[in-house]
């Protein structure tokens, strides 16, 4: 038994609660807020009442000084020697029910507990207005134990009323029901009696041993941790500063009216979490190991403790925590989530992400003066890349930790500034846009980190609705409320469609690429129409223009309501991965040039001339010399577009001479436009690849007295091969105002550069 890490101690219930009272045993009202409902209180008195074990505490010596502050508020009080570990809701009800206190609740507001005892049949109920109503219960037991009451007294007034109560009914109390009666209250009067043992561990036990031993017994299998510990400290030496972190939190529930506090539409933060803020920006730890080790005077060092460098630390608490919970640093950071395109918490799918990027945001401002602009434009890029990447997710203490310990290296706020941004140069990679961010919109999960970050894109590119005028940014508003959500979710291609259309796995109908955003009326309208049905009735809201806005913001490519579905969601994903990308852009601190979206001016594109990015075709499969169809004429077009895909994009006019003279489309001899068009898109589809149509934008348009085609060609996210009649394939570039062929040898290192 040399090795036993906790004594045993009985008590009364009566002893526990003056412990609590006097201070002697630590049960802070925020360590935890109280959780547990009225009926598992009821059930718990039961119990005690029926003599049954209830059983026991865990309890912890603080090994506090006598100069340590205490818990209580009143001067008398003694320190703490003992805090609870296990059993602190259990022994809060207790001391709730018998010294008729209020607890705090889980929203932070204080109420009381109020337990009813039907003595004629030894019932117990959560009191309700029925038992509040009846003599025969006692409406609240918490009377028996009043200050200054006599119990004598409070029997015989109990029996006065019920014997009143029934006589009133033609009934009446017998002497042996009197007396029964009058036992059963007595019964419940002496649970102030009932024995209760106590765990009591040495003030030697490490946290971590601590922790074990409440996993170990705790029948709930809930885990403590470093932040409980850390609270706990604060109970003992700095217990105003712990309920500066309760009231902080109470205040975050609701908004005022009155005068500024800490609500917000992102964090309704818990006094743990808040604990971070203080710790990661005064110790630059986000693992709270060491903090809690620094806060019982440690030298991480050299091992030693003092209560000295106790003081020391909490000194740097107690500054850091005063910045973090400055209502000003609170707000104008929740204004850079807001910068970043995020509009709730509704749209961040970890709060890890919120807290650790605060603590960034706190540090460059309090410890290395980073312009306030500037601040914020970095902190607004690292918490979109943060949050699309999920950075911190997993293992999110450790790589704090890290990113901490690598931030603490920069010696300005230049230096802080570059390193955030190297950071995220070093993760939104091309790789990452074009490979990895398409992947993981591989998902039928309701909601995700690539999901929010495309909402976020869409706010940044202040994107209106799908076939709506109304902007995403006022839909997503969090202070609207109505009983319908101002845009919702709509499957593009409908669930029910596509379930008589044979996809059969909920799985696949699911996908994330298949949702977008319209007003609540239009998704009711649509219902389960197939889309080459309702898209064309939407569309004819429009004009073009508009249209390939709304086609660009929300990721439909050409053509989309008539593409197969699986073909559909591939297009899709690196359409919205694109768009994602060009929501971040305009974060960058060095600007960003909005995407060309819609038609773009003939006049504008002929009047620059051929070059790197613009060319012209007389027709597109006719031979003017010959005045027949020529293949030829096909490859010649198709060999310009897949070298602007293969480069850096560019724009194909069909209709125009070289020297830029509007020839028209007549000459193709097409019966309308949309025979040219679904000719061009046919002959892509088939000989570059259904893939490529999500960068090819076609649109008509007059020029010089003619009509005339305008392809607009964004670089690609891959290789595009013109296919031969052979089954042979080629490869071009852009090299000047040339399309240019590259050989074998060549494709292998333009690609792995290029993509």
């Amino acid at each position: 038994m040399s090795n036993t890490k906790f004594s045993q101690i009985n008590y009364t219930l009566t002893t526990l609660l003056d412990g609590i009272e006097l201070g002697s045993i630590g049960l802070p009202d925020i360590q935890r807020p109280f959780v547990w409902s009225n009926t598992k209180i009821r059930n718990l008195f039961d119990s005690m009442y029926r003599g049954y074990p209830v059983g026991y505490f865990l309890f912890w010596q603080t090994g506090a000084e006598l100069k340590a502050k205490t818990i209580g508020t009143q001067k008398e009080q003694l320190v703490p020697q003992m805090l609870i570990v296990d059993g602190q809701q259990r022994l809060t009800s207790l001391f709730a029910v018998l010294k008729g206190i209020r607890v705090v609740d889980e929203d932070y507001k204080k109420r009381k507990i109020e337990i009813a005892f039907r003595p004629s049949d030894e019932q117990f109920a959560v009191a309700n207005a029925a038992s509040k109503n009846d003599p025969e219960f006692i409406p609240d037991i918490s009377r028996l134990w009043e200050r200054g009451g006599n119990i004598f007294s409070f029997v015989g007034s109990f029996l006065k009323n019920l014997s009143e109560h029934r006589e009133k009914n033609g009934k009446s109390l017998d002497a042996e029901e009197e007396s029964l009666i009058q036992t059963r209250i007595n019964k419940l009067y002496s649970l102030s009696q009932y024995p209760f043992t106590a765990l009591v561990l040495s003030e030697k036990a490490e946290p971590e041993e601590v922790s074990e031993v409440f996993v170990r017994i705790n029948s709930e299998g809930k885990t403590l941790d470093q932040a409980d510990f850390i609270l706990t400290l604060m109970s003992v030496y700095w217990d105003e500063g712990r309920r500066e972190l309760e009231d902080f939190c109470r205040a975050a529930k609701q908004p005022s009216t009155e005068s500024a506090n800490p609500f917000n539409h992102f964090l309704q933060p818990s006094p743990d979490q808040l604990l971070r803020l203080g710790v990661g920006l005064g110790f630059n730890r986000a693992v709270l190991k060491y903090a809690y080790a620094l806060l019982r005077g440690k030298d991480l060092a050299t091992s030693e403790s003092s209560p000295e460098i106790r003081e020391k630390q909490f000194a740097t608490l107690k500054d850091a925590q005063k910045q973090s919970l400055n209502l000003q640093n609170w707000h104008d950071f929740f204004k850079v989530i807001q910068q970043a395109g995020f509009r709730s918490g509704k749209m961040i799918s970890s709060k890890n992400a919120i807290l650790y990027s605060q603590i960034f945001y706190l540090l460059g401002k309090c410890q290395y003066k980073v312009d306030k602009f500037k601040l914020a434009q970095v902190i607004a890029r690292w918490f979109f890349m943060v949050s699309i990447t999920g950075r911190y997710s997993s293992s999110p203490e450790s790589v704090m930790e890290r990113d901490l310990r690598d931030i603490s290296q920069c010696t300005d706020a230049d230096a802080f500034v570059a390193w955030i941004d190297a950071k995220i140069d070093s993760t939104l990679t091309n790789d990452f846009w074009n490979i990895a961010l398409p992947n993981m919109l591989v998902t039928a999960a309701a909601s995700g980190p690539a999901h929010y970050a495309y909402y976020a894109a869409l706010n940044l590119l202040d994107a209106r609705v799908l076939f709506s005028q109304k902007r995403v940014f006022d839909l997503l508003d969090p202070s609207l409320n109505a009983i319908r959500a101002g845009a919702e979710k709509h499957h593009l291609f409908p669930r029910k469609h596509l379930e008589d259309a044979g996809t059969s796995q909920q799985r696949e109908r699911n996908q994330l690429a298949n949702y977008a955003l319209v007003e609540w009326d239009d998704n009711n309208a649509i219902s389960a129409s197939a889309p080459g049905d309702y898209a064309p009735e939407y569309e004819s809201r429009f004009s073009d223009n508009d249209l390939n806005k709304m086609y660009y913001w929300h990721a439909l490519p050409v053509n989309w309501h008539q593409m197969e579905y699986s073909e559909f969601l591939k297009a899709r994903r690196k359409l919205i991965a694109k768009v994602i990308q060009d929501g971040y852009r305009k974060l960058e601190s060095k600007g960003h040039k909005e995407p060309e979206l819609g038609v773009v001016a003939v006049e504008k594109i002929v009047a620059q001339g051929e070059g790197n990015g613009i060319e012209f075709k007389s027709t597109l499969r006719v031979n003017l010399h010959t005045n027949q169809n020529d293949v030829k004429m096909e490859h010649s077009v198709l060999k310009t577009i897949a070298a602007f895909l293969n480069t850096s994009g560019g724009f194909l006019v069909i209709g125009v001479d070289d020297s830029g003279n509007a020839l028209g489309i007549e000459a193709d001899k097409f019966s309308n436009e949309d025979k040219m068009n679904l000719h061009l898109v046919n002959i892509i589809k088939e000989r570059l690849g259904t893939q490529h149509m999500l960068n090819i934008q076609p649109h008509f348009c007059d020029f010089g007295g003619k009509r005339v085609l305008v392809l607009e060609c964004k670089a690609g996210y891959a290789p595009a091969y013109l296919k031969q009649k052979d089954g042979s394939e080629q490869f071009f570039v852009r090299t000047g105002a040339a399309t240019s062929e590259l050989l074998p040898s060549q494709i292998h290192t333009y690609v792995n550069q290029r993509f």
